[in-house]
């Protein structure tokens, strides 16, 4: 009896208990400060590899194929590629065909959003492992991300080359539409100069009256327009002619050096739909070949290709040619009003093409038309479904 009492009484070995349980609070804070910690991580590798995939994808939308939205399409594709190339726990997340998804623009209902699923999960047999959990009998975890981006119509541009170019317009004198064509819609000389003339040329700009996209805009669209061949001369009167460019002087950058230098580099100016254009004295032919032969020498080994209608060879990657620039396109009609009813401000902004120069003949510039990004900036009209296309994240 008394040995039971002693033993009841004895406190020996309570240490042991102590450091039990310590041990378990010690397992406990591990779990937490390593497992949650690396499933932070994880999950914002995820993150990661979701966005890269939607930029990658609505990137491919809108400069490789806009149409294509099939699983074998290059949207599709460049989304799986772009999402799997981005590590998750030193392992690539798991990204279907049917794991990227096309949704409409909550405000022209347009299909530009690429939605790409990232997955590391034990259904896709790629969960994520753990650490010190496993010993409490969690094994692995199940990651997942989302991201949505959008291929939306810019409303800005910026590194554009100091020459413009008229939009598109309806040829009604002699259709239909072609390099050769010349714009006429207003009496230049006589007692009706300025008035509009008989059966005249049709130009619908992008927006209408009220800042909203014009759905019978006649002007280029770079998609539709992809791989048009495209002269470019020096205009030396007022004629409005689809390969006739004028010079432009670009934020009080005047004469020929900073003309030239224009060109062969990019300034940083932003321009938006309906900003003034301001033309430089002359037709500037030597600095815009001169400047053109600079572009061209920077990228030697890139060419058109045919068979896919895009560039192909080029040092820069075939999307980041030097020799793939913006031109802005002007008003044709508010030029020849303009000019025949005798207001100051004769050219403006109505939209940009993106532009290939292929070599020089003498002093004609040969290119072909592609599509080109551009800015969605939060100045002026958010921009026309025809206008070039900025890629950004939307979710």
């Amino acid at each position: 009896m008394k040995r039971l009492q002693r033993l009841r009484n004895d406190e020996s070995g309570m240490t042991y208990v102590f450091i039990g349980l310590g041990m378990m609070a010690l397992l406990g804070a591990s779990m937490l400060a390593i497992d949650v910690g690396m499933l932070m991580t994880a999950r914002s590798q995820a993150q990661n590899a979701a966005d890269a995939g939607a930029l990658a994808g609505a990137v491919a939308l809108a400069f490789d194929n806009w149409d294509d939205r099939t699983a074998s399409g290059p949207a599709v594709q460049n989304a799986i590629r772009g999402g799997t190339s981005n590590l998750v726990q030193r392992a690539a997340p798991s990204v279907l065909p049917a794991d990227v998804t096309f949704q409409a623009d909550p405000v022209n209902g347009e299909m530009n959003r690429v939605q790409v699923q990232v997955w590391r999960t034990g259904a896709r047999g790629n969960p994520v492992s753990t650490l010190i959990a496993s010993y409490f009998g969690m094994r692995t975890v199940d990651i997942g991300a989302t991201a949505t981006a959008a291929a939306e119509p810019a409303n800005a541009m910026t590194c554009v080359k100091p020459f413009t170019i008229p939009d598109k317009w309806r040829e009604v004198q002699t259709p239909a539409f072609d390099p050769s064509d010349t714009f006429s819609r207003y009496y230049e000389t006589g007692s009706k100069k300025g008035q509009v003339i008989t059966n005249p040329d049709v130009y619908v700009p992008a927006y209408d009256a009220s800042g909203h996209p014009d759905p019978g805009y006649t002007g280029y669209n770079t998609e539709a327009n992809r791989g048009l061949r495209m002269q470019l001369h020096a205009a030396t009167g007022d004629t409005v002619d689809p390969s006739l460019y004028f010079s432009l002087a670009m934020t009080d950058d005047t004469g020929g050096s900073d003309y030239d230098w224009n060109i062969a580099n990019c300034n940083h100016h932003i321009y938006h739909w309906g900003d003034p254009l301001v033309q430089e004295p002359g037709a500037k032919v030597g600095p815009t070949i001169d400047g053109i032969q600079q572009l061209i020498a920077k990228d030697p080994s890139a060419y058109w290709d045919t068979a896919c209608n895009c560039v192909k060879g080029s040092s820069y990657g075939d999307r980041q040619s030097p020799r793939i620039f913006p031109i802005p396109l002007y008003d044709p009609d508010y030029w020849q009003s303009g000019k025949t009813g005798g207001r100051v401000a004769t050219l403006k902004v109505a939209n940009w093409i993106g532009y290939f120069v292929e070599y020089i003949g003498g002093s004609t510039i040969y290119g072909r038309v592609i599509p080109i990004g551009g800015i969605r900036d939060t100045y002026g009209p958010k921009g026309s479904t025809a206008m070039p296309r900025a890629i950004r994240l939307v979710k």
